[in-house]
């Protein structure tokens, strides 16, 4: 590979950086697709000794790469996305990994492969990491930026996909949790402000 291929590579995957993803950071701010490709990695890797059966080298890498296809059509919420947005996905994806020097593209189209397949522990790992990574980061974003339908969906979503593992099913209750609490304070929230409210107009009374 040249140096100009190399550079033109990750000015494509730059992109990421600008693309920003339906769910906010812990201040609020809208995250960006490469920083949850970023800590789906991190899982990974943080669980190496988890899964000692599991090439996680590997793993790792589809962390990386999985939402390269997002470079050139944006993010789309997974309770918002159509067959016919995956097909154009794919398409723009396809195109651009065949359009590198072949020792990558035939590295990344047999990575993106084993995802799509989700046969091997490897793909099916990656895949529950992706889902519970975006379900961790929204029980870290303020309440007031979930949508009506993630109150329920949070509390469901990814749990076919745990299955595969014990301690993955452990994280995903954790994980409920945390949803459930999150709920709970802003319940508690919503009733003090209602009583607030209520002692001030019977004082003004």
């Amino acid at each position: 590979m040249e140096a100009r291929e190399f550079l033109e590579i990750l000015h494509t995957a730059e992109r990421l950086k600008d693309t920003l993803r339906h769910c906010t950071t812990t201040k609020g701010r809208s995250e960006s697709v490469a920083e949850h490709s970023w800590r789906t990695a991190l899982m990974a890797l943080l669980l190496k000794s988890e899964f000692p059966e599991i090439d996680m080298n590997k793993v790792v890498s589809m962390c990386i790469i999985h939402d390269l296809g997002e470079c050139f059509t944006g993010d789309i919420p997974a309770f918002d996305k159509t067959d016919n947005d995956r097909e154009v996905e794919n398409c723009l994806l396809n195109q651009w990994v065949n359009s590198l020097p072949v020792e990558v593209s035939s590295e990344l189209m047999e990575l993106f492969k084993e995802i799509d397949a989700q046969e091997t522990r490897e793909a099916q790992l990656f895949k529950a990491l992706d889902k519970l990574e975006a379900l961790i980061q929204h029980n870290e974003s303020p309440i007031s930026t979930w949508s009506e339908n993630e109150y329920e969906l949070n509390k469901t979503y990814a749990f076919d996909n745990v299955k595969i593992s014990d301690w993955l099913m452990a994280l995903r209750k954790e994980i409920l949790n945390e949803t459930l609490n999150k709920i709970e304070a802003e319940e508690k929230s919503k009733e003090s402000q209602k009583s607030c409210q209520s002692c001030q107009r019977d004082d003004c009374e």
